[in-house]
């Protein structure tokens, strides 16, 4: 993890067109993540965690676009790659796992030819040689009986069978840098803890870094060296995961915090609500002026209203967007 970061995303930004406007949907967005490493991005649904991902490993479509801003992959610009090079990067050296299985899977070819694919377009394997490999990783994602189900269709397996054939796509050919976009949702507990130790000994085995992207606080505390917090597309808050968890300095990721239940405290205190973040993320149409915060913040003043703050360090390390993080 010393040396030049593996991934540097500088002042990156994504447009949404609509007819002849441009929306920000995410904007001033900078983050680097180290070989090794794993970050977690979190927020709430629509705060461009998702976006951001897929403009990463470069499938953005209309009417999403990147606007501005650097990608810089190993030392090398890819913002801006031919489409043949990006596929080179694509599966191989940078992978995703999606979040949606059943429409990222293509639902006309039997999941073994679709994992069989990565080793023939990357590896220069055959398809017999590809075909034996497809198997040995349904295997690693603890899917049963792997040599039936390789000629399974995804319609004919469960969400979370589904769920780890994308995972076994996306680890096949041990990419440098993983993409997890929501890598356990629909799996059971058990499973979860499977594919999270999984993610762990390719990241400690290949020096393999890992862009974590959930809702489940829990999950990045214990998966995450570092969190980076967004809502509605910028990052809020960045810092060490135990520093974000103890002490949040953003009133956004405090609120996302205190919405976590406490192990005993129904049993200490008797009945006890959840804490909530009043109102709902903006729509990209309509981000308020200002900290676009500051209609969900108990703490907004006037000066929250007009002046859009600016990013600043602290001492941990971290940076955070807040007039008032003190």
């Amino acid at each position: 993890m010393n040396g030049q970061p593996l991934l540097e995303v500088e002042n990156l930004r994504i447009d949404l067109a609509a007819g002849d406007t441009r929306f920000a949907a995410v904007q001033d967005v900078s983050f680097t993540i180290n070989r090794g490493e794993t970050m977690g991005l979190v927020g709430e649904s629509g705060c461009g965690k998702s976006i951001t991902a897929l403009a990463l490993i470069g499938l953005l479509r209309h009417p999403l676009m990147i606007g501005g801003g650097t990608i810089r992959f190993d030392g090398r610009e890819i913002q801006k790659l031919p489409a043949s090079e990006m596929r080179g990067l694509r599966g191989n050296r940078i992978a995703m796992i999606f979040q949606e299985p059943m429409t990222a899977l293509n639902p006309l070819s039997p999941v073994g030819r679709q994992i069989a694919e990565m080793f023939v377009l990357h590896k220069g394997a055959s398809w017999r040689e590809a075909e034996n490999l497809a198997v040995e990783a349904l295997a690693s994602v603890r899917v049963p009986a792997p040599e039936r189900r390789v000629k399974d269709y995804p319609h004919q397996l469960s969400g979370g069978m589904r769920q780890r054939v994308m995972i076994a796509i996306a680890l096949a050919c041990g990419p440098d840098l993983l993409l997890a976009d929501e890598p356990t949702t629909a799996l059971d507990v058990t499973v979860q803890a499977e594919i999270l130790d999984l993610i762990r000994e390719l990241s400690a085995a290949k020096g393999t870094a890992v862009l974590m992207i959930s809702h489940d606080l829990g999950l990045i505390a214990n998966m995450c060296r570092r969190v980076g917090v967004m809502y509605a597309g910028k990052l809020v808050e960045e810092r060490a995961a135990e520093d974000v968890f103890r002490s949040p300095s953003h009133p956004y990721t405090g609120g996302l915090v205190a919405s976590l239940p406490l192990l005993g405290a129904r049993a200490r205190h008797g009945r006890q609500r959840l804490r909530e973040i009043s109102g709902v993320v903006p729509p990209v149409s309509a981000f308020p002026k200002g900290c676009r915060f500051n209609p969900r913040c108990h703490a907004s003043t006037d000066r929250c209203r007009a002046e859009d703050p600016v990013v600043t360090a602290l001492p941990d390390g971290g940076f955070v967007r807040c007039h008032y993080h003190e």
